[in-house]
């Protein structure tokens, strides 16, 4: 029995259509979802369905029961997310869980990061979990390549690409490869006590993006380098909390210090072919 956290998530649903369709059957796939009136599709499916929270340890105890491998997905709420990881490992643990698989992330240094937001809970929970008895996988994501349009902005085609990354590069991954991956490592044996690069062989700067997107749509778009606090000042302009203007910055001044671009992958071994190129992602955004 194979159960998925964060199911209703892109990630989630994505894991397990790729389950499906490597030939797990539904009834032995289970859901965990915090609102069951988004779990229709899943349903529909076959898909065993339990309502569970990050927050909520005897909902996960109750959940778990009978579950043989676990899909942690990272959680998305950002109120302790540690406490979140460790009570799904507790109580993984506490049911007789032989496996966890986790979303952890691919960066050149988890102490010497720009984003410690984001770097330290990944590297706390993945020793948390080597120390938790159970055996383990830690699924090490890059940035997903559904994120370039987002970081590259609504009027990209008008206006460019405004973002303070500098000439920095990233190995993007789509984010349907990535929970393929996943999916992998859950339907076959041998990847116990394993650590994987899910990232892409070849990483692209902002400009070679903006040249990408430029020769799919037949427009000229630029890169422009704000720097960190230029960039943040024109989103909170432009209404964005400046929280969250100071978060995406973070990933910019990351990427620009080369964080992302740390020379590994993995993903061709699990996927057994060349992951898609993001140029092909990106004509399926632009084209």
């Amino acid at each position: 029995m194979i159960l998925i956290t964060g199911a209703t998530g892109h990630f989630g649903k994505a894991a397990i259509d790729s389950l499906l369709e490597k030939g797990t059957a539904a009834g032995d796939i289970i859901a965990l979802v915090r609102d069951e009136s988004k779990a229709a599709e899943l349903k529909e499916k076959g898909i065993q369905i339990k309502a569970g929270d990050y927050h909520d340890y005897d909902s996960l105890r109750k959940a778990l029961k009978g579950v043989d491998k676990l899909l942690l997905v990272s959680s998305s709420d950002l109120n302790d997310r540690l406490t979140q990881h460790k009570n799904v490992i507790n109580a993984a643990k506490e049911n007789g869980v032989t496996q966890i698989a986790y979303t952890s992330i691919d960066i050149e240094s988890f102490t010497a990061s720009v984003i410690p937001v984001v770097s330290q809970i990944h590297s706390d929970t993945a020793d948390y979990l080597k120390k938790s008895g159970i055996a383990y996988t830690l699924l090490n994501d890059t940035l997903y390549a559904d994120l370039v349009p987002m970081f590259a902005g609504e009027k990209v085609l008008e206006t460019g690409i405004f973002f303070p990354a500098g000439d920095g590069k990233t190995p993007f991954v789509a984010r349907a490869e990535m929970a393929e991956a996943a999916a992998v490592v859950l339907s076959t044996g041998g990847h116990e006590n394993q650590e994987y690069a899910i990232t892409a062989d070849t990483a692209y700067s902002f400009s070679e993006i903006a040249a990408i997107i430029s020769e799919i749509t037949g427009k000229d778009v630029q890169y422009l380098k704000p720097d960190a606090d230029t960039y943040i000042a024109e989103l909170v302009k432009a209404g964005v909390p400046e929280g969250d203007a100071g978060f995406f910055a973070g990933f910019g001044v990351a990427i620009g210090k080369g964080e992302f671009d740390t020379k590994r992958s993995d993903l061709a071994k699990l996927l057994g072919r060349k992951p898609q190129g993001l140029k092909e992602f990106l004509k399926t955004i632009y084209g």
